[in-house]
């Protein structure tokens, strides 16, 4: 019905991840109403266009379905699974390594609606209200790692958690890239805690623009990230959300590579 709809080739990209409805049936409870494929649409619809749960169009089940199976989803970890499953099978497909040995971080601040007043901050440097969004992503620009968070938080403290959080999925990386603000105390640290993997500081020349080699990959990803307008902003009341939508749209973004 929609552009945002999973083609048949897509559904069956993600179809292993739910379980066939035909061996529901004998199970004790109501039966299932609406399939997994139509709830997707619906979600994937919602992150595209940028709409509240409320407002989704009549074609789709209602709201309060589509919200539960979105928030089960979420507490369970099932966007996450999707997600590494996909960023491997996509690795492998260029043929890349399933996991990777190199990795490129970066936080974006963004504006917040309607959020709760211990979850956003102010951030000085961009003259911003809200949050970030600071991730970790492989030479090809597929998120590792998302940690949503004030934005009163300076780089080098969220990276230096983002880091503990690569460090624990990803064993694998051996060369971290970054931006000069995550020099001084972030160097000192890493290095402290993972001698064996080296953090390289990206410096901009002076006085004129210049794409800085394997650091354009993490700025490429957030620009993929405003298609997907529910993201134009931060609209969650909790950041847990927040780094749910950026799942979701990655996955949109794997799907389409597999297809």
């Amino acid at each position: 019905m929609y552009d945002s709809d999973l083609s048949d080739a897509e559904w069956k990209v993600l179809a292993p991840f739910f379980p066939v409805i035909d061996d529901e049936v004998s199970k004790p409870g109501r039966p299932r109403e609406w399939s997994f494929r139509t709830i997707l649409n619906a979600i994937f619809y919602l992150n595209k266009t940028g709409c509240q749960w409320r407002m989704l169009p009549s074609d789709f089940p209602p709201w309060s379905t589509v919200y539960d199976y979105y928030r089960h989803w979420r507490i369970s970890g099932l966007w996450k699974t999707i997600h590494t499953a996909l960023r491997r099978e996509v690795r492998i497909k260029v043929g890349k390594n399933p996991e990777p040995t190199g990795a490129c971080i970066d936080s974006q601040s963004v504006k917040t609606a309607l959020s709760s007043p211990d979850s956003k901050g102010y951030d000085g440097g961009k003259k911003i209200e809200g949050r970030k969004r600071h991730i970790v992503v492989d030479t090809l620009g597929l998120l590792l790692v998302i940690w949503v968070h004030p934005a009163s938080i300076s780089d080098s403290l969220g990276g230096q958690i983002l880091l503990v959080l690569l460090n624990k999925c990803c064993k694998t990386i051996k060369k971290v890239w970054a931006d000069c603000g995550y020099r001084g105390y972030l160097e000192e640290w890493y290095y402290r805690c993972s001698p064996k993997r080296e953090l390289e500081i990206t410096k901009r020349p002076q006085g004129k623009f210049v794409v800085q080699a394997k650091r354009w990959v993490v700025e490429r990803t957030f620009g993929w990230f405003v298609w997907a307008r529910r993201l134009s902003k931060d609209y969650e009341r909790l950041p847990r959300n927040s780094e749910a939508c950026v799942y979701i749209c990655m996955i949109r973004i794997m799907v389409r590579r597999l297809v």
